[in-house]
């Protein structure tokens, strides 16, 4: 399966996509990239290419908002299927700039949906997040893809709507095929060093702060908020290897192409480490205790969330093959070796 499919990636040059990328053409599939850049460095397609062996990676510059230039994407090349993760992420940017998430995260999903229904192409499998769960029950954890939805987020919001829309889009008709995958937390970075995540300012995500402190950038890391209902008091997450991840994506696709049926799955490891225990790993990685400072919590930040993940072991075959000390060290690893040279 996937030896002369050709998939579209949109977002597929940023932290996410461009590790996807990278495992569906060692999949066998051919990989057409959509990307505006407004969150990853062109740099990373000469990165790609080396890591695939291809000669050159086909990607065409621009936003999922462009309808003329999905048109055209689509009429030069014979797409089977979609993977959609061109969008805004940041929760607590997202309570600031509402409007723009509404117009990124969901116009842009309709308009690549009205393109991909014209030239028929109906499977698409997209990047959700485990912030549709809101601020989860302690009794609902580890969380099953049937718990209650609720959002603490812009963010979260349009991916709750848009999950809405795939939701109504498939019910209109048989020939549609969706497959949502709830991600927890994406982290770490390729084992060879070349590809990881490079945010264009300070991140707002936990770990490539972290990187930065490690890396003598930042001064410390700000902890939002070390009095929640937890060991530690504070946050916890499930981590995910961004490796892991992507081989997830391969497989929800893999599954839509063999049976055109849909699927909603969460991606996660099913444990839940603090942000003082990532803090921590993340020195056993770099060699060194790293300073941090207790900052207020900030809005739309939940206490603890951790997947259950056996729907998507049944499904798809998903497992998380690498652990959180594994995690920091390809981070570190990232930073040390290639992120400078990005």
């Amino acid at each position: 399966m996937g030896q002369s499919e050709t998939i579209l990636l949109t977002g597929g040059a940023g932290y996410i996509g461009s590790h996807t990328y990278v495992a569906l053409v060692e999949a066998g599939y051919r990989v057409i990239i959509l990307d505006d850049f407004s969150n990853a460095k062109r740099s990373v397609l000469t990165r790609l290419a080396q890591l695939t062996r291809v000669n050159e990676v086909t990607c065409y510059e621009g936003s999922v908002l462009d309808g003329a230039l999905l048109r055209r994407v689509f009429e030069e090349n014979e797409i089977a299927a979609v993977v959609h993760f061109a969008a805004r992420k940041a929760v607590g940017e997202s309570s600031e700039k509402p409007l723009a998430y509404f117009e990124t995260n969901c116009s842009g999903l309709l308009k690549l949906l009205a393109a991909m229904e014209a030239v028929d192409v109906r499977r698409l499998v997209f990047s959700s997040t485990a912030t549709v769960y809101g601020d989860p029950a302690p009794e609902l954890l580890p969380l099953k893809e049937d718990a209650p939805l609720n959002y603490m987020s812009p963010y979260a919001f349009t991916k709750i709507m848009s999950e809405q829309m795939l939701e109504q889009i498939a019910a209109s008709h048989a020939s549609w095929a969706f497959g949502v995958l709830r991600y927890f937390n994406p982290v770490g970075a390729h084992p060879s060093g070349l590809i990881g995540e490079d945010p264009s300012d300070i991140p707002n995500n936990l770990m490539p702060y972290i990187s930065k402190v490690a890396a003598g950038e930042l001064p410390h890391l700000n902890v939002f908020g070390n009095d929640y209902d937890t060991p530690d008091g504070t946050g916890i997450r499930d981590y995910i290897h961004v490796s892991d991840l992507a081989a997830g994506h391969v497989m929800s696709l893999n599954r839509l192409l063999a049976t055109n049926e849909g699927h909603v799955v969460n991606l996660g490891s099913g444990q839940g480490h603090s942000v003082l225990e990532v803090l921590a790993a993340y020195g056993r990685a770099c060699g060194r205790e790293l300073p941090h400072e207790i900052a207020p919590r900030r809005a739309g930040d939940v206490a603890a969330y951790y997947a259950d993940a056996s729907r998507a072991a049944a499904l798809l075959g998903f497992e998380t093959r690498r652990s959180l000390d594994d995690m920091c060290a390809s981070s570190w690893n990232w930073i040390v070796t290639g992120a400078k040279e990005a």
